[in-house]
């Protein structure tokens, strides 16, 4: 979704906005995305002990153990200088959420959701040999009458 230098300044952005540890980095991205948009803690952590390796963000004290993060003047001298494309990257930000809210329909997502436990339920009961056949035959159905609508 962002290449490492969009990452790293998109990291330095939230940290300006105020200090933050990498859950709460994950958190706002994906917030932020309206949900479509979530890297990983194997992406984040790395990312923000490289920061802090190149004096761009410093780990500030806490009353918690997780580690939190505030921006050095070289970061926020960074930030200053690619205002322009932080602004960029907050925006495609900014479109992933309005098209997660465009395209949300809560009522196929709860649907959905009944489907999937429903086939998990029937599943751990076991039962006959041909469950799973009938249950994708069920569910070839229902995609067939989808595409009709």
């Amino acid at each position: 979704m962002f290449g490492r230098d969009e990452l790293r300044l998109l990291l330095l952005s939230l940290i300006a906005e105020e200090p933050r540890h990498g859950y709460d980095i994950i958190k706002a991205l994906e917030e932020r995305s309206g949900g479509h948009y979530a890297p990983s803690p194997g992406v984040i952590y790395p990312s923000l002990a490289l920061l802090a390796d190149e004096g761009l963000i410093a780990e500030q004290p806490g009353e918690d153990t997780r580690r939190r993060f505030g921006l050095t003047p070289e970061g926020q001298q960074l930030l200053t200088s690619e205002q322009e494309q932080v602004a960029d990257l907050l925006q495609r930000l900014s479109d992933l959420a309005a098209h997660a809210e465009k395209t949300r329909k809560p009522q196929i997502e709860r649907a959905a959701a009944n489907l999937a436990m429903a086939v998990g339920q029937r599943l751990t009961q076991g039962g006959e040999s041909e469950l799973p056949h009938d249950i994708a035959a069920i569910l070839d159905e229902a995609a067939r009458k989808i595409e009709r609508l």
